[in-house]
């Protein structure tokens, strides 16, 4: 195996995780309000995420920037909190032609912000793997194309399970997207009430 299929597998392998799955909640926060009918807006919010990511993967790595790893892991779930809780505002669109929400566009900016700060924790995992070795071109895009891979595998999985509910099962869409939300933002405040660094700050105990 190459150097670049090795990190690959590992960017994948580190997306799709169940053991850190704080960037899977990220992702199915995004893809909430969508079904497999909405390919194209997600495709958008998706590359949004990618580019913010992909900036501070590459900066980080390379170690143009550096931000103390506590910090990005108290800050990954807040931003699964702030990005579930928008879509308790969402409307359903009457009629199959309109083109966007309200919050659209509010939606893709922080994808784009919010991926910057997941970059930085794609980063510290990376950084974690490379050690001491001396090329880092081949390793940081292997990683990063094994990331979107993973988080594409992930988003057609939210979406099909909402055709699935939505489309086919007449489930109500917004009861999908409250029910689904409301899990996230749960689990997301548990990383949060569990973070080391929250409880320093807040002088509270995971116990």
């Amino acid at each position: 195996m190459s150097e670049f299929q090795a990190y690959l597998q590992l960017g994948f392998e580190h997306i799709t995780d169940s053991n850190g799955y704080d960037h899977i909640l990220f992702i199915m926060a995004l893809c909430t309000i969508y079904t497999l009918i909405d390919w194209k807006k997600v495709i958008v919010l998706v590359t949004a995420f990618t580019i913010g990511h992909s900036i501070t993967l590459a900066l980080a790595t390379l170690g143009l920037v550096s931000i103390n790893p506590d910090w990005i892991e108290l800050l990954i779930p807040i931003t699964i909190v702030i990005t579930a809780c928008l879509n308790f505002f969402y409307t359903v669109p009457k009629g199959s032609y309109v083109k966007r929400d309200d919050n659209t566009m509010l939606r893709y900016g922080l994808a784009l912000f919010f991926g910057l700060i997941h970059g930085l924790g794609f980063s510290n995992y990376l950084r974690a793997l490379l050690g001491k070795e001396a090329g880092i071109f081949n390793p940081l895009l292997g990683f990063n194309v094994g990331l979107e891979l993973g988080q594409l595998i992930i988003v057609f999985i939210i979406l099909s399970i909402a055709f699935l509910l939505i489309e086919i099962l007449r489930v109500q869409r917004l009861s999908w997207i409250h029910i689904l939300s409301g899990i996230i933002v749960g689990m997301a405040f548990s990383l949060i009430l569990n973070n080391e660094l929250f409880q320093s700050i807040t002088g509270g105990s995971a116990d």
